[in-house]
């Protein structure tokens, strides 16, 4: 295991994701490397698998905690999703529309490319179920029929209802999807559900995983590559997930993959025998990396 530093001085492109911050508080030498990256003429991308905040959230976000970021240099897995279902999914004319499960960042992307949903932030879905609610979804009477995909992301609204619809969607032939799978959210210092979580319930009722658009799937390495033209031996993954950051710069090919032990992911898991993924380096936190403090 070595430091990182001799690969990002080469490195053309620095593709990161959300180990900036926990909470409300921004690591220690977070911005200052940052400054020193774009400096020395490294592109910076904000690479983030959190489905809840759009691309112009998370460029507030990060303006709101002092760190400067343009919209484009922001890839989350709310707009991975509708770029896919936009241009590479071909759905039928009379099937193009997305049964959400989700927050609002789903929704501004999805209509950022035009695609009509349902589902997601409608309030009449927050509540229990009534008996009537059984029949009418049974017979298809309350269901929308030109849903063709079933889009799951953290829902910090989750009910039983809007997983009846869910499921009868996907089992009259939805597509399956997902805007990531991590099993927990990382805040305050301690782990909560996360978005994986929320599409568990209908990965067990169908018997199979939806496609996951966020990290580590490579339809979003994909999509980022033909986004920054970027060459992936110049380019270093920054994460604090092993299942996720890592694994998704281990299987694009990049030429650099740096775990930071700010956030999910400790080096005792990469350490012991057995241990498959691997980052090239790890920093305690992105500060280290500043090399003119």
């Amino acid at each position: 295991m070595q430091t990182c530093r001799g690969q990002l001085r080469h490195a053309k492109e620095v593709t990161r994701t959300g180990v900036l911050w926990s909470g409300e508080h921004v690591f220690e030498g977070t911005v200052e490397t940052l400054e020193m990256l774009r400096g020395k003429g490294k592109q910076v991308v904000f690479v983030t698998n959190n489905s809840t905040k759009s691309r112009a959230d998370y460029q507030n976000k990060l303006k709101s905690m002092g760190i400067p970021a343009e919209i484009e240099e922001v890839f989350g897995s709310s707009y991975s999703a509708a770029i896919y279902i936009s241009r590479i999914l071909s759905l039928p004319s009379d099937k193009n529309t997305v049964f959400v499960l989700g927050e609002s960042g789903i929704e501004t992307e999805l209509r950022s490319e035009n695609i009509p949903f349902v589902g997601g932030t409608d309030p009449s879905l927050n509540r229990p179920p009534k008996p009537e609610d059984y029949t009418s979804i049974a017979s298809g009477a309350a269901l929308d029929p030109s849903v063709g995909v079933v889009l799951c992301g953290l829902d910090f609204h989750l009910s039983y209802l809007k997983l009846m619809y869910a499921f009868h969607y996907l089992q009259r032939g939805a597509v399956f999807l997902a805007t990531n799978l991590d099993r927990t959210l990382p805040s305050a210092n301690a782990l909560f559900p996360g978005a994986g979580a929320c599409s568990a319930p209908l990965a067990a009722m169908m018997g199979r995983e939806p496609l996951a658009l966020g990290k580590p799937s490579q339809a979003m390495m994909a999509a980022i590559q033909g986004k920054f033209k970027l060459d992936r031996t110049r380019t270093c993954m920054v994460g604090d997930r092993l299942d996720t950051d890592i694994k998704f710069g281990i299987e694009g090919g990049l030429g650099g993959t740096l775990a930071v032990l700010t956030g999910v992911s400790k080096k005792e898991e990469w350490e012991g025998e057995g241990n498959v993924i691997r980052p090239a380096a790890y920093v305690d936190q992105l500060g280290d990396l500043n090399l003119e403090k």
